[in-house]
């Protein structure tokens, strides 16, 4: 692995589409008392059978503490899942691990961003993430990739979606966050957006989903499922304070083309019908550390179904046990139809990093979440 001082847009290289064929997943093993209740026994569970799922049509990379090592070992068994021993502060491997980049060879590259706990000490989830911050370094070595330096510029992998083609999406309410890079304008931040990923056009929406902790990510809210067509997170109810930040975001794509001039195609997908909330059940078992951000009863969850995962040949879907579940699984399901363009995705390979395949998310203080998988 070298560390390269250059960037995406003078070498050629540039992110691929999530839609786009991969050569696997990277995943961390939960342990985090603040994050995971009860020691993290119900979310290993979870992240176990995740992993296998993936693992039939995919590799699975699962970053593992050295004291959780023999019981990854033996839970992780599957020769499509390879287990890295390392160190780390959290789960969000999205977030914390590289984004990475290909050519038109076929070669793959990762880029190295500054993480910072989703805003750093103006308003940051917790206090320490010098682990996270070496997530990155770890896979691309274990890979042999070689590595893009591109700190100090803060950037989570969840904060930006691209088409492949040069378009990409994101959120004001995220990286203009004092708690991301206070010192840089709008303009200088698209420039180094240009600059490492190789896009040609940025498009703006105001805010993400309504008490989304990342400061509105806009992998939650608004994703591409191919060139020229995107998803958005949903609601017809006036009411509901997702309402505005759903329809100002539609009246913005609405207007706007893409990098090759297409106006975009938009689905509209339903947020629960029923707001995810925080329960006293749902609060039992966790250790706060100082410094960390907690819950409380009655807190409104970031709850959406565009957190979901895009594998080769599957799609994971979270499930909340809402009336919209089967109704988000239809909408997606026509959006990647089993005959389409994923037959036809170029032959680049690329690694996708989630956030424990994207039924994390909101979810992480949430033994009650479930997933849907169908098959493309």
């Amino acid at each position: 692995m070298k560390i390269l001082k250059t960037d995406c847009l003078s070498d050629g290289f540039r992110m691929p589409g999530e839609f786009e064929k991969q050569d696997g997943c990277l995943m961390i093993y939960p342990w985090r008392p603040g994050s995971w209740n009860y020691n993290a026994k119900y979310a290993r569970d979870v992240f176990v059978e995740i992993a296998h799922i993936l693992g039939a049509y995919e590799d699975v990379y699962m970053i593992v503490r050295s004291e959780d090592m023999n019981e990854a070992i033996t839970r992780l068994d599957h020769p499509h899942i390879h287990i890295i021993e390392a160190s780390s502060d959290d789960v969000w491997a999205r977030d914390t691990g590289p984004t990475f980049v290909i050519n038109d060879k076929g070669e793959r590259r990762g880029i190295n961003w500054e993480f910072n706990a989703w805003g750093g000490s103006y308003d940051g989830l917790y206090s320490h993430w010098e682990n996270d911050q070496l997530i990155p370094n770890h896979l691309c070595k274990y890979l042999g990739d070689d590595l893009y330096e591109a700190r100090p510029f803060v950037l989570e992998g969840g904060s930006i979606h691209v088409d492949g083609e040069g378009t990409l999406i994101t959120t004001e309410e995220c990286l203009l966050s004092p708690g991301r890079n206070p010192t840089m304008t709008r303009d200088e931040i698209e420039e180094k957006l240009k600059q490492y990923l190789n896009v040609e056009k940025i498009i703006w929406l105001p805010y993400g989903i309504y008490n989304d902790e990342t400061n509105g990510h806009v992998d939650n809210f608004c994703c591409f499922v191919k060139p020229g067509e995107v998803l958005l997170a949903w609601t017809d109810d006036e009411e509901d304070p997702q309402y505005v930040r759903s329809h100002m975001a539609y009246e913005i794509l609405s207007s706007q083309k893409d990098a090759k001039g297409r106006p975009l195609k938009i689905h509209k997908l339903p947020i629960p019908h029923i707001p995810v909330c925080i329960t006293e059940e749902d609060l039992k078992g966790y250790v706060f550390e100082e410094g960390e951000d907690t819950r409380e009863v009655g807190e409104r969850l970031a709850a959406s179904y565009i957190n979901f995962y895009i594998g080769n040949h599957c799609v994971l879907v979270p499930q909340l046990g809402d009336e919209h579940d089967s109704l988000a699984v239809n909408i997606l399901k026509e959006c990647f139809p089993k005959q389409g363009y994923f037959d036809r995705r170029r032959q680049y390979s690329l690694y996708y990093t989630a956030d424990s395949c994207k039924v994390g998310g909101f979810y992480e203080k949430s033994q009650s979440c479930c997933i849907t998988v169908f098959m493309q």
